[in-house]
Order: C-alpha cells, then structure tokens, then sequence
C-alpha cells in the first residue's frame, strides 16, 4: 500500500520500510514514479500514480513506497499543461530526471518513439565510512589552486594507472600532486553531465568540459570505474577522503548557470517538464529562453525555489561529499533578476556567504557571464573570492609586449587593491591565474599568436580572439633553438609571477610540464590527446616541473608573499623595511607615468604568528623590455645582505635555489639580461 506521510526532503529517501519520492511542481495536474529493473530497460517496470488528493501538499509531491531500497531505479513523469508562448512545456510522456537525484546510471538510449530517455535516477545509500575525515580548513591566503579535470588527468595510456580517467585513477596521481606542491584541486565540472551536445539524438559534439549538467547533486557517473549503478558515490568519497589525507583540499566548480536543456528546440529532461517557468528565465512572455549563458538558457537562480535547491544541493556537497569550496561557474547570472537585470546584492549571492553549513566552505566566483556582465572587483562583498581576469590579462600585456606600463602590473603584483580593498576585502579575495581551462594553455600562450580551434568544426570562429599571446616568430612548434629558449624563460617569468604575486595563486594542470593543445583555446569538446594531460612530458620537462615546483615551496615559505592584508608602504614594526616598496630600473622611486618595462620592489619583514615563523624580505625585480638593462640596488636596501632564490634568465638549475642557498648578491648593481625575473631573500642586516 502507498503512504502518504510527509518529508521535508526532496528526492528520493530510503526508510526502514521502503522509498519515498518528493519533487516539486506547482503546475503539475498529474505526477508519476516510473520504476525500472535494469539500468538498460526502454520501458518501467512499474508505473506509480501520485494521488493528488493524499499525495500532495501545496506545490509538492511526495509518496512512499514500500519495499524498495538505496539501488532503485527511477524516472518522474508529469502530466500539465503545455502552452510555450505562456513558458508551460511539460509533456505527459517524457521521462523526467528528479532535480535532487544523488546518483544517475546508464546513458541516454536511442529513441524511435520521440520519447527522450534520459539516464536513469538510483536511489542512494548516501553512508561512508569517512575514518575521521573532516574539512581542512586551510587559510584561502595561504593556498596554491590547481585547475584539472578528473578524466583528463589520467586517461591518457601515458598516465600508466589502473583506472584511467577516473576518480579512482586520480587517486593514483595524488603522490605527483603532493610532490608539486599544492594545496587544492579544482575539479572542472563534476555534477553529472551530458557527455554530448544535444542535437535532437544526444550525439552531437563531445561536452568534454562538463558544462552541460543533468543532475546538480550527482556525480558524474562517467568518471566511475565500475558500471554499477550509483558506484560513484562511492568513489567520489574515497578520491577527496584520499585527497584529504594528504593535505589537499577538494574545490568544485559548480554550474548553476544553465542546464543541459538548452533553449526551445533542446530536450525535456527534468526541470522543463517539472515547472520550466520557475527554474528558467524567460523572456518574450515566456516563449523564449534568456540566454546570458551562452547555452541556450539561464537557470533562474534568485527565484526562492530554485534558490532553495542550490541550497540543498552545496549543503549536501559540503556534508555528504566534504567538499572544502566551490568556484561558480559563470557567477554573474546569479546577479540577474527575474528579469534578467543585474541587481546589487542579488538574495541567493548574498544568502550563500551567509549560510550557517558553508561557513568553513571557499566561495569563489566566475564573476561575469555571457550577456555581458563583468562583476570582477564588485561581485558580492567579504565571504566571496573572485577568478582574478584583470590579473591574467594585465600580466599577459605586460610580459608579451602589449603593455609595458608599470601601474596595472604592480597593481597586480600587489594583490589588486583597486578591485577588493573598497569592497572591504583582502588580497586573497583575488584567485590570480594566467591561464585556466577556457582558453590557451600555458606553453600556448608562448607558441601561438593565433588561436587555431578548426578541430572544433567551427571554422575557427569560437573561442576568445585577445588572447594577448605571442610566438617568439614561429607559429606553434619549433626546432629553432633560440626560439625555444625564449619561449623558456618567458614560461618561467609568467609563473615566476604568478606565485610572487599578493593574492591566490591558481595553475592550470600541465603547464608545469608545457601541455599544448597546438593552440587550440577552446578545447570544449576535444575528448582526446589534445586536451589529456601527457605524462611522457614530465619526462621531457623535468626542468620546468622542478622550476615550478621549487617556486610553490619557495612562496609557501615566505609569509611575505602571501600577506592576508592589503599593503600599505608602511613598516609592519619598527626598524623594518616598508611593507612594500617601489623602485625603477636605477633603484629611484617609480614614476608611473614614464617608467616602463623594469620595476622593481622590496616586501619587507612580517611578523611571527600563531602559525608560523616571521618572514624575510623579499626583493624582486621584474624586466619585460627586449634590451639589456643594469638594475642599481635602491638605497634603502643596500644595508641588507641578499641571495637569489631564482632568475629565470638562468638554465637549470640555477634558475631556481631551493635551500635558499643561492649566490649573494655582490656590489649594488645586477645585469638582466633581457625580459627576466630575479628574486632575492633577504639573509643579514648590516649595521647601518
């Protein structure tokens, strides 16, 4: 006998005696649970009625059905009416996806029916045996971010592990992640996704990036090495618990933009046929899907039903998974009202910093969209940390030529004070990067003055067009020698400030060991050895992965480079240096106006805490122009004794000095020999 018993959780719920199934929908007339026997079944099993008279209170559905357990298999169907010029779509036979199922199993099956039959829902045992494991917690100013994707990482024959391309088979990476250095992975899209593009069949373009999601809850189940139904839950835990273990704390980034419905001519999954004018924004009297996405459509996410999911599901992310933060992708449609109007403190923005369960979580946004809104600087205020776009373009300009300018780039250098001391934030509220999954990779960026995506099938015309790159005067690959080496030194002077810079370091997986994708910027759909991370290129880049990992240590040590405070060019104490200190190529104070090309600066002594011993002064000197320039020691800080950590102009492995062991710093003035970075710490004081 069904009961009619009320819960307060959607989804589907296991209890001692069966399975209850609660889902919303406010203009629903009839509702349905399709249960199925076998992950590869057409057609269910058994067919449930909701009875709208005992199975109904208010907006929402829910009945219990006994005898069921965590491993059912099941859709949602709904009867109600469809009027698009009206934004109704629901379709009586169309098989929904359940917006709060933990778990989808199997793949979209062919249709000659023109019923869409999407992955199937499973009901979870949501039960871990975590021995332990708790959020770590880790300072966001103390954190160095790496950007990958879990397939790629490992599918490649190169990666030599067990489970390509998986959960599990990450797992297996994590000795490489420890010996590198960082402290977080962010892990591109993981909600479960449509592998493909829709094209009416679900076979179009590989959605190989992930942006396309099915189930906000679910992880995606093609990242699991075993087929049963639900196993990457399972595995999903036992990848961050190892993670954990190790020191490294799990980012996702999360896709409450749009869903994998797209616009009018996509397919009924499961929001569309449950209440479409509640989960989407909707434009021309609701006929039409508002597209600041750039997938079809917008998820409506300031509507207090929506907004109530996206709670549910970070909650159930940050408790079920320990999930440590997440990074929203495409964030600035969370600004946009019912009308998609960008609204100053949007409720779900300012409701998600406040939310008691993500108190401990990093929040971090994608601040902008593809209608056009750029909130870098003014996304939302203290809890939320921003993709840092300006840092990577300002740093781009500034090493491959376009800007030679000091301000923007020492700005940068500084931790971005322009865009998050007015919004009284910190420099650790910036998440700086050079360069992320959308678009070049790192040694591209070096390799390529044009984009080349014509793999794509696009005729080259997607993709960004400023990318401010440069190719050193051959495009893509090269055996010119002196080619190379330029392209070289200005990898490490790219990285060399990444990691010297005031803010939160983030690296793209690979460029460490010079990942190309041939000059490919937009590699959305490249399921292959283009975008696989290639493990036979550690082998050929040792220096560059020792280099990088040297540098990693080298700013985890030094607390002056990862200050939690905006700098003030004051003296932390008495008797020190200023907190920072600018200086030009002749160790005279900048002039803004008119220098170009070499600066120069010194990051005085920090404070002991709580947490570590007091810093040293840094020195760093930064040269981008072309000719040879003769950098003079300032006077303020030629009463120090100082020692280079690394020089980028430098072969390994004198590049770098790991020991903080390298050559002083003899006389008062030093030869940079072309676009280079030096960096010294400070090891004596003289008497004055």
């Amino acid at each position: 006998m069904m009961q009619s018993h009320y819960s307060l959780m959607y989804g589907a719920i296991t209890h001692d005696d069966g399975v209850q199934f609660t889902v919303y929908s406010k203009s629903a007339t009839g509702m349905r649970v399709l249960l199925y026997d076998a992950v590869d079944d057409r057609e269910p099993a058994r067919v449930i009625d909701f009875n709208p008279f005992v199975n109904r209170l208010g907006d929402i559905w829910t009945i219990s059905v006994p005898g069921l357990k965590h491993g059912t298999l099941y859709h949602f169907q709904a009867d109600g009416p469809f009027e698009p010029d009206r934004g109704q779509r629901f379709s009586s036979r169309a098989r929904l996806i359940d917006p709060f199922a933990h778990a989808l199993a199997g793949t979209f099956q062919p249709s000659d029916d023109g019923i869409v039959r999407p992955p199937k829902c499973v009901v979870i045992d949501d039960n871990f045996n975590w021995n332990g494991d708790r959020h770590l917690c880790r300072p966001l100013s103390e954190s160095v971010i790496y950007e990958l994707h879990v397939r790629g990482f490992t599918q490649s024959p190169t990666s030599q592990v067990k489970h390509p391309g998986t959960y599990l088979g990450l797992i297996e990476k994590i000795p490489y992640l420890k010996r590198l250095g960082v402290t977080a992975v962010e892990l591109m899209p993981v909600q479960d996704f449509m592998e493909r593009h829709w094209d009416g069949r679900s076979t179009g373009r590989t959605n190989y990036w992930g942006y396309d999601p099915l189930a906000f809850f679910a992880p995606h189940r093609g990242y699991a090495s075993s087929t049963e139904p639900g196993a990457q839950v399972h595995e999903f835990k036992q990848m961050v618990q190892a993670l954990h273990a190790e020191g490294i704390e799990v980012i996702l980034d999360v896709v409450f933009n749009h869903t994998a419905e797209s616009d009018v001519r996509g397919p009924t999954l499961g929001f569309r046929g449950l209440e479409n004018q509640v989960y989407y924004l909707l434009e021309n009297g609701g006929r039409d899907y508002a597209n600041y996405s750039g997938c079809g459509n917008s998820i409506n996410g300031n509507h207090p039903i929506v907004r109530e999911m996206i709670f549910h599901c970070l909650r159930h992310w940050a408790i079920e998974y320990h999930i440590d933060g997440f990074r929203f992708d495409l964030a600035s449609i969370l600004s946009r009202d019912r009308r998609g109007h960008i609204v100053p403190n949007p409720p779900i923005v300012e409701a998600i910093a406040e939310d008691p369960f993500l108190a401990n979580m990093k929040l971090i946004a994608e601040a902008w969209d593809a209608g056009g809104a750029y909130q870098v600087g003014s996304f939302a205020e203290v809890r939320w940390a921003e993709w840092n776009g300006r840092f990577r373009d300002d740093v781009r300009r500034y090493w491959n030529g376009f800007d030679l300018s000091l301000g923007n780039f020492a700005t940068r250098l500084a931790g971005s004070s322009d865009l998050y001391q007015r919004g009284s934030r910190e420099p650790y509220h910036g998440i700086n990067f050079v360069t992320s999954h959308d678009g070049y990779t790192l040694n591209d960026l070096v390799s390529y003055a044009r984009k080349h995506n014509e793999a794509n099938g696009e005729n080259n015309r997607d993709g960004d067009n400023q990318n401010f790159s440069i190719n050193f005067g051959a495009e893509g690959e090269t055996d010119n020698p002196a080619i190379n080496a330029r392209r070289q030194t200005q990898l490490k002077n790219l990285l060399a400030t990444l990691m010297l810079s005031q803010g939160v370091p983030m690296l793209l997986a690979g460029d460490e060991i010079r990942h190309t994708q041939q000059g490919n910027n937009n590699a959305y759909c490249q399921n292959n050895e283009l975008s696989w991370f290639d493990w036979s290129k550690l082998e050929d880049n040792l220096d560059l992965f020792r280099f990088t990992r040297e540098l990693i240590a080298f700013r985890r040590s030094q607390p002056a480079l990862r200050r939690d405070r905006f700098l003030t060019g004051r003296p932390d104490f008495d008797g020190g240096y200023p907190d920072i200190c600018w200086f030009n190529a002749h160790g005279l104070p900048v002039d803004w106006l008119r220098d170009r090309g070499s600066l120069m600066c010194v990051l005085g002594r920090t404070h002991a805490s709580a947490r570590e011993c007091a810093g040293r002064a840094v020195l760093m000197m930064f040269h981008a122009a072309e000719t040879r320039t003769t950098f003079e020691l300032p006077l303020e800080a030629r009463s120090s004794r100082w020692r280079i950590v690394l020089d980028t102009a430098a072969p390994s492995p004198d590049d770098i000095y790991p020991q903080l062991d390298g050559p002083l710093f003899e006389g008062f003035s030093i030869l940079m020999p072309g676009p280079s970075v030096r960096c010294f710490v400070e090891c004596s004081v003289q008497a004055r």
